[in-house]
């Protein structure tokens, strides 16, 4: 399946806002965020975005599979993004798989072969390269599961309950 931008461009935007996660991400950067978690929903994954990692670094978007592997998405909105952010491989202790997604338009060569790719756009996203497998050892796995667990039930809370104090 051809990742079909014209298709896609003839939705009308007003009849699906965006809403970014809190601010900080580009307009490009929130509606690749946005596919991407769409494109990962598709594929029966639960996902968090904007998850602070122990390493002090905060990931773009995480996914749990259905099996339980552990997905990170570094999102790249432009190439000037990219080169200027190296930061990448310190998502690598923290996942099974490390993806970048990226627009169509996006020069994917430059990126790293060893990393996933997924073309994506506000609507969804769709997978063209694998990354390397590499799994979590049980500790690292059991902390990311309880890092992802936590943030996703004070998420709810808060949505549900905005004045409970956090």
């Amino acid at each position: 399946m051809a990742f079909n931008t014209a298709a896609r461009a003839s939705a009308p935007i007003d009849d699906d806002p965006l809403l970014p996660f809190d601010g900080r991400q580009s307009p490009v950067a929130a509606e690749l965020q946005r596919g991407v978690c769409r494109y990962l929903r598709s594929l029966g994954h639960a996902v968090v975005t904007e998850l602070a990692l122990a390493n002090g670094r905060r990931a773009d978007v995480v996914g749990i599979s259905p099996g339980g592997d552990i997905w990170m998405v570094e999102i790249k909105s432009c190439l000037l993004d990219f080169q200027s952010d190296g930061k990448w491989q310190d998502y690598l202790p923290h996942c099974d798989r490390l993806y970048f997604a990226v627009a169509p338009d996006f020069p994917a060569h430059v990126l790293p072969e060893g990393a996933g790719l997924i073309l994506a756009d506000r609507y969804g996203g769709e997978l063209v390269r694998e990354p390397e497998d590499a799994r979590l050892p049980a500790h690292r796995r059991k902390a990311m599961l309880l890092c992802f667990a936590r943030a996703a039930a004070l998420r709810l809370q808060m949505r549900l309950d905005p004045g409970c104090g956090f």
